[in-house]
């Protein structure tokens, strides 16, 4: 095969996976919206093509028509450049994920851990400059509390995180699934915790969603984005979404790893998208069942609460790793 081919057969295979997961985030809108029509006893969205299969397809189509309004008193340059950045971070971040055995885009970086949180924190810098951008009360409220919550749980995922390559030996995320014979959960289930609280927060999802808060910042951050704009700042949560529990189940679900795998890789992928699924459902049920907290016990929960139970995880699997491994 001649470079050219090549190169053009990786632009072609970039732009279906970049294809494949918008739609996949759209679907997860539906899928969420269903979910919760079930755990709230309604129907949910069932008009647009059988049993609401066209829904997703309809929303975008929707957000794609909508008149693009640029406020007079925004900053121009970076009100755009916000809602890119949050995609594009999120994007990224899914090549570094080792969906089968061998099938990926750079799971093999030897450094593809750090990568990939490095990356979740720009899709935090990509809400704050939103907010700040839009020159709003509202807005700027949201994004000091982006920056806020970005360095009170970014610093407890990271020590959670820290017990698994210790165990693995790497930062490859290819090696530590490798590694996952036994799932990573039973070893380090403290770290477990800590890492899927942290990447709730993160993600700005219910219980942790003050940022956005509508009963207090009427929309937070994305109070003055509308149109198209408002839908990737919309497709960048649900990407985050995805990414959090593709992540956890990378880390410590075993990855890729069930019955059949290692014989058949697509069969590996299909475990994959099971797991990260399961986890993307807890966080549908989290947002049926838990109340929003206030922002002061967010603040609490995460510096006095979590980064001192990651240190002790840390602590205890060095611990144990000394005298049993």
């Amino acid at each position: 095969m001649s470079e050219f081919s090549y190169w053009i057969l990786m632009i072609i295979g970039m732009i279906v996976t970049i294809l494949g997961l918008i739609l996949v985030a759209g679907y997860t809108v539906l899928f969420e919206r269903r979910c919760l029509a079930l755990l709230q006893d309604r129907y949910g969205p069932n008009r647009a093509g059988p049993l609401g299969l066209f829904q997703a397809i309809s929303d975008a189509l929707k957000l794609l028509t909508k008149e693009y309004f640029l406020p007079g008193f925004v900053d121009k340059r970076l009100y755009i450049l916000a809602p890119l950045l949050v995609v594009v971070a999120i994007l990224v971040s899914f090549a570094l994920l080792p969906i089968g055995q061998g099938i990926s885009w750079a799971a093999n970086l030897n450094i593809g851990l750090l990568f990939l949180l490095g990356l979740s924190s720009i899709h935090a810098y990509g809400v704050f400059l939103g907010g700040w951008a839009s020159n709003s009360k509202y807005t700027m409220l949201g994004a000091i509390r982006t920056i806020a919550q970005l360095i009170s749980y970014e610093l407890a995922m990271g020590i959670a995180v820290l017990g698994v390559v210790m165990l693995a030996g790497s930062f490859s995320l290819s090696t530590i699934v490798d590694n996952q014979t036994t799932p990573y959960i039973f070893l380090q289930p403290i770290g477990f915790i800590v890492f899927f609280i942290a990447g709730i927060a993160e993600t700005h999802r219910l219980p942790f969603d003050m940022p956005e808060a509508e009963n207090e910042l009427n929309a937070g951050f994305n109070t003055e984005y509308g149109g198209m704009p408002f839908a990737m700042f919309f497709l960048g949560e649900y990407l985050g979404v995805i990414l959090v529990g593709a992540m956890t189940t990378t880390l410590y679900l075993g990855g890729w790893h069930g019955p059949g795998a290692e014989t058949y890789p697509l069969l590996g992928v299909g475990w994959f998208v099971l797991k990260t699924f399961l986890l993307v459902f807890f966080f549908v049920w989290m947002r049926a069942s838990v109340p929003r907290t206030r922002y002061d016990q967010l603040m609490v929960f995460g510096w006095k609460y979590l980064l001192p139970i990651g240190l002790v995880n840390i602590l205890l699997t060095a611990i144990v790793g000394a005298f049993w491994m």
